[in-house]
């Protein structure tokens, strides 16, 4: 995986925007589980390609001060040469002298090199500590974005077992609703008032015939006075 391809991912999850994800979700908690499984694989795979990168960098930043260790070496050598060929020079031993003199130009072509290497790698490390912190803050992102992402889980489930509760209590009163003249209840209430109704009607039509009857024994008593009284006159004449 190169830089440029990690720096890439981690720049885009760090940016996700979740609520645009959860809208275009038919089932919002389980693309939220999945995405915080996909965010905690992507999270472990940009830590060990980060680490690889900043070991990298570290390498380089090694090899780098060696360089510069070395170029001051090689300086010191090339000084140490030089006066030791002037002293001998100055003794009249010249050949000897135009050793140390090479021994000396030797030492400066080495620090040369240390210095060239070393400015070479400058740029190049610094390019690689910049993608270094942009890994770092992009992880940083991702991480805040896990722990928002699974904050997110938690709350929408929380939501959703409590509006299945309402639901389910709300169709329970539904099913009990005493005013519902389409309800059971209601048609078990028409029935006992119609049963009411005729047993009303039973009782006044009982009362109708009881006086009915009292009307017959009333009438009968006046046809026996009217046969006594009519008895008696026939006895007094």
């Amino acid at each position: 995986m190169t830089k440029q391809t990690i720096l890439g991912r981690v720049t885009q999850l760090a940016k996700a925007n979740i609520n645009a994800l959860l809208d275009q979700a038919e089932d919002p908690e389980k693309m939220l589980d999945q995405l915080i499984r996909d965010y905690a694989n992507n999270i472990s795979d940009a830590e060990q390609a980060i680490a690889g990168t900043i070991g990298n960098l570290r390498l380089m930043e090694q090899d780098h001060q060696e360089d510069l260790a070395a170029a001051a070496q090689w300086g010191e050598k090339a000084l140490a040469a030089s006066r030791k060929a002037d002293e001998l020079r100055s003794s009249g031993q010249t050949p000897e002298a135009d050793r140390f003199d090479e021994l000396a130009r030797v030492a400066l072509q080495r620090q040369l090199q240390s210095e060239k290497e070393a400015r070479t790698a400058e740029p190049v490390i610094a390019a690689q500590s910049e993608v270094v912190e942009k890994l770092k803050t992009g992880l940083g992102q991702m991480k805040g974005k896990f722990s928002q992402l699974q904050a997110k889980r938690d709350e929408l489930v929380a939501r959703s077992r409590t509006a299945d509760a309402q639901n389910r209590m709300l169709d329970a009163v539904k099913s009990i609703d005493v005013l519902d003249p389409a309800s059971e209840l209601g048609r078990f209430e028409d029935k006992v008032r119609r049963e009411e109704a005729r047993a009303l009607g039973k009782q006044e039509l009982a009362a109708s015939s009881l006086d009915s009857q009292f009307e017959q024994l009333d009438g009968v008593g006046d046809t026996a006075e009217v046969e006594a009284r009519l008895a008696a006159l026939k006895a007094a004449s």
